[in-house]
């Protein structure tokens, strides 16, 4: 044998040896076992597969969360826009025309993507809930008309905060209509929200020596706003709220029997159609074209922003849970305070202020509430139909 010989019979029947050619002794066993390689590469893979499944998770819990964030950016950034272009000293766009330029593109695009995306029941919705999808868009005109008047005539956070009473009148708008329960914390909290609308109102028989929103700078654009004026603005504005809280209870009623841009459509449409059709029969009120490039680029964002703010919350709403997503509406107000100093570098007053503070802390007491009810009621499998339905979220 070429690397060694076995010596078959002993002759003194001792045990039996082995010869190795020279040049062929076999080299020392390594301590290293094959079976070592396996368990490290198995390990590895294993924490690859770990770290990819938590990314994957994290993904899966907050994406949804990220997209509705993205949405109320995209919100604030387009009443920014119709806020500027609102109060353009050249030329004044009514809150009817900012309408119905946002909600045509907003029509026009959620069609095309309806279309393309060949979504169930497009264009009208089912048969039996048609109505509901109607009173949807009707609502939601008026509670959209509500936050374009107020930011005609109230400062930037005033007219942004008052939209956070819609938590509040929508618990509201349910024990009316849906029959839901509405307890005494809820009643309580609806009166704080209420006195911090006062304070953001500001009314002279309640504070007869209130000061304006203070500037450092002298240049700062003054709101020449009588206080007939801004009181009518506040009650436009909580008209809108009850507008936008019926509208969110629709959406609840309707539940699943209809896709949510079907729903989002109708709002579209209708918004388009109500405005255009007060701008052509009122008297006092006509179409302003506009005259500068930048008019026309806060038009573009109206649009573009106001579509990309109903699409990012219908997806953002169908992943994420109603109470993380409400919590991000707070984000507005501390938007609209930066916004308010860097471009008009104006504070809002201690009163203003004061009244914000009651009315978020109202909302989230009343979001705390609801998720509380939720909580209690999970194992129950009985529930109406026409109540299992989306969160109320604003918009």
């Amino acid at each position: 044998m070429s690397y060694g010989t076995l010596q078959d019979t002993p002759p003194t029947g001792g045990r039996a040896k082995v010869r190795f050619a020279p040049g062929t002794l076999p080299t020392p066993t390594s301590s290293h076992h094959p079976d070592e390689d396996s368990t490290s590469d198995t390990q590895n893979e294993t924490f690859w597969q770990r770290t990819r499944s938590g990314l994957q998770s994290f993904y899966d819990r907050n994406f949804g969360l990220f997209l509705v964030f993205l949405a109320q950016s995209c919100g604030s950034i387009m009443n920014l826009a119709a806020k500027l272009l609102a109060n353009d000293p050249s030329i004044k766009f009514h809150a009817l025309q900012i309408i119905f330029i946002r909600m045509i593109s907003t029509s026009i695009l959620c069609s095309i993507y309806c279309w393309y995306h060949n979504i169930p029941d497009f264009p009208f919705g089912k048969r039996g809930i048609r109505w509901l999808l109607v009173l949807r868009g009707s609502s939601g005109f008026v509670g959209l008309f509500g936050i374009y008047y107020s930011l005609s005539w109230l400062e930037f956070s005033d007219a942004t905060v008052i939209t956070f009473l819609v938590p509040t009148m929508t618990a509201i708008v349910c024990f009316l209509w849906l029959r839901e329960p509405f307890t005494w914390k809820e009643a309580l909290c609806s009166l704080v929200a209420f006195l911090g609308v006062l304070f953001v109102a500001r009314p002279t028989w309640l504070f007869p020596h209130t000061h304006r929103p203070s500037s450092d700078d002298p240049k700062a654009p003054v709101f020449s706003v009588t206080p007939e004026q801004r009181a009518l603005a506040i009650v436009v504005a909580i008209v809108g709220t009850l507008g936008a809280s019926t509208a969110y209870s629709t959406i609840r009623v309707i539940g699943k029997r209809a896709h949510s841009l079907v729903s989002v459509n109708y709002f579209a449409f209708i918004s388009t159609v109500a405005s255009f059709l007060i701008l052509l029969v009122h008297p006092d009120l006509h179409f302003t074209l506009p005259t500068t490039a930048l008019q026309w680029v806060l038009i573009a964002i109206i649009g573009l922003f106001g579509f990309l703010l109903q699409f990012l919350l219908t997806e953002g709403l169908q992943r994420e849970k109603g109470g993380r997503a409400t919590n991000l509406m707070y984000l507005q107000l501390v938007f609209a305070l930066v916004v308010e100093r860097v471009i008009w570098g104006t504070t809002p007053p201690v009163e203003s202020l004061a009244g914000a503070a009651l009315i978020i802390a109202a909302a989230i007491a009343v979001s705390l509430q609801k998720q509380a009810e939720k909580g209690e009621g999970k194992g129950k499998q009985a529930e109406d139909e026409e109540t299992r339905l989306l969160e109320a979220e604003a918009e």
